[in-house]
């Protein structure tokens, strides 16, 4: 019986064929088929994935999330039937919003006891079955959603669910994989392939010469940047274009990503500038909402959208303007863009005096952003400007940050403490995703510093023992960042927008805006990490500094920072 292969083995191999790292787990009693490979594996010294085991299933699919987002690797994820699923649900739509390929699997039980020799359990009649089965659930979520149809396809079908989701557009698939079917006995094909990575696509050729003759011809191009920084190969691509023709560089509003190194000359800010009305071409990079709102367009500009996906079936309305699409990887994309403007010969006799003209309002921009950071420094109380400038002075300049703000993250994006590619990941959906996401970044880069930037409203809705937990048992240290402002500002925010002389207004009772007041900073505490309150600006830096220490010496921290706005 110990050398025999069932179903379990067959999800364990179809994740190695598919070159995942890890299987990030919070299941059910249901998967013991595949615990027993797991086992199998390591007592054999076989190569595979490291079952990574935690305690909720919104933090098993964000950690997903975190890893790959750097790493660029599709990983498994393992979860309890339809609670599980249902539990892990948000994270799965952040992982669709944002592209982030990965196979989620979640068990079901076919025979409730009537198969004579074989009875799972008298919860999957009584609690745990879904009418239509898990994969019903998981259908509007995901790209593919399916239930192994046998065990003589489980293998086959895992492997495609794989397959799918890192082709274009990248997201999650799912699969039912019941236990009947997993205790199956499985035939390994006679031969195990290792899965091709999915291939980059590009636009024709003649697409790309039509751009880059509109670009080298252009006497006001811009180039406005949301998704491009997922991939660091495109962040060097369009600091190389942007150089090329003296083309400056804006971040979209919603910027996924950190996309071009903001203390360069061409690098002008976040937004939608009034200077875009001017542009006569205007670049789009990986964008779903460029404009806001969204039919807000340049006004002169002929708009190039570039990116795989410029239409997002997961969006409910988009209205991105474009008058011509690149579609295709966007790293390829600039990369081509690039030798086709280097291969016209043309030149543009006006491109020394659009940079230095650049230059001079990236500098007017940088002395502005400093002003504004002294006039902060004059309160009494911490403004979020002064706590994002000095995580910029006392954080490591390869440290990464994950952001889940709301009401800061505009002057977050403007006032950035990251600096280079690949150091700055919106946490993507709903709330309560942040420490998650950060310690999957963690798991995925345990040599650099990693922060998670977290409104107090943001971090009530996180699962916060299970993730304090999981980083002290796994050796994952972050800083979390806690900007208290002592309420869902961004609730009472909308309410005074659209009351704004209403009862409430006039009456200070913005019932959105309560929450439940506690110092964060103690919460570390019982999971041997570090907790401080900081109230004062003059605190800040030693808190930092003592923040980082504590992750230095593998203990995760939390700064409970009381910001007045």
């Amino acid at each position: 019986m110990k050398n025999r292969l069932d179903g379990g083995e067959a999800v364990v191999q179809a994740f190695r064929c598919l070159g995942m790292d890890y299987v990030m787990a919070s299941p059910g009693s249901e998967w013991g088929a595949v615990w027993e490979a797991f086992a199998r594996q390591k007592v054999s010294n076989s190569p595979g994935p490291i079952y990574f085991s935690c305690a909720h299933e919104t933090l098993a699919v964000d950690l997903a999330i975190g890893y790959t987002g750097l790493t660029g690797r599709m990983q498994g994820v393992m979860l309890h039937t339809g609670v599980g699923l249902l539990q892990g649900s948000m994270g799965i739509d952040a992982a669709q919003r944002l592209g982030t390929p990965m196979v989620v699997v979640a068990g079901e039980a076919l025979t409730y006891g009537e198969q004579e020799g074989f009875h799972p359990g008298p919860q999957w009649l009584s609690s745990l079955s879904v009418v239509g089965g898990p994969h019903s659930l998981a259908a509007p979520l995901v790209k593919w959603s399916n239930q192994a149809s046998s065990p003589a396809t489980l293998f086959e079908q895992l492997i495609r669910a794989g397959e799918m989701a890192q082709r274009t557009p990248s997201g999650p698939t799912f699969m039912t994989v019941p236990i009947e079917t997993q205790l199956a006995d499985w035939t390994p094909p006679d031969r195990i392939r290792d899965v091709p990575p999915a291939p980059r696509v590009q636009p024709p050729a003649p697409d790309i010469e039509a751009v880059a003759d509109l670009l080298v011809s252009a006497a006001r191009p811009a180039i406005v940047a949301e998704g491009s920084g997922r991939d660091p190969e495109a962040y060097e691509a369009l600091v190389g274009l942007a150089e090329m023709l003296a083309i400056p560089v804006v971040d979209a509003p919603w910027s996924d990503y950190s996309n071009f190194p903001a203390d360069h000359d061409l690098f002008q800010g976040v937004g939608q500038p009034d200077w875009l009305d001017e542009a006569d071409v205007v670049l789009t990079l990986s964008a779903r909402a460029p404009w806001s709102p969204p039919g807000r367009r340049p006004k002169r500009a002929h708009i190039v959208a570039i990116g795989e996906t410029p239409f997002r079936t997961e969006m409910v309305y988009q209205n991105i303007q474009a008058d011509r699409f690149l579609e295709g990887d966007c790293a390829a994309t600039l990369r081509l863009l690039g030798e086709a403007v280097r291969a016209s010969g043309a030149k543009n006799g006006a491109l020394d005096e659009r940079a230095a003209s650049w230059a001079k309002a990236h500098k007017a921009l940088a002395a502005e952003n400093r002003k504004i950071v002294r006039n902060a420094r004059r309160k009494k109380a911490i403004d979020p400007i002064v706590l994002f400038d000095a995580l910029g002075e006392a954080m490591p300049d390869d440290a990464i940050y994950a952001d889940e703000t709301i009401t800061h993250r505009q002057r977050l994006m403007r006032h950035r403490p990251y600096k280079g590619a690949q150091s700055y990941f919106r946490v993507a959906g709903g709330l309560g995703q942040g420490l998650g996401v950060a310690l999957g970044l963690k798991l995925a880069a345990k040599d650099r510093t990693v922060v998670s930037v977290i409104g107090d409203g943001s971090f009530m809705y996180n699962p916060v023992v299970q993730s304090l937990a999981l980083s002290a048992h796994e050796e994952l240290p972050i800083l979390v960042v806690v900007v208290n402002n002592t309420g869902y500002t961004a609730m009472a925010k909308e309410h005074r927008a659209f009351y704004p002389d209403g009862v409430a207004a006039e009456h200070d009772l913005f019932y959105g805006r309560m929450i439940t007041d506690l110092d964060y900073a103690e919460l570390v505490r019982p999971f041997g990490g570090f907790g401080r309150r900081v109230e004062k600006p003059a605190e800040l830096p030693a808190a930092l500094e003592a923040g980082l220490a504590a992750t230095r010496e593998g203990k995760t921290a939390i700064l409970n920072v009381m910001v007045d706005d």
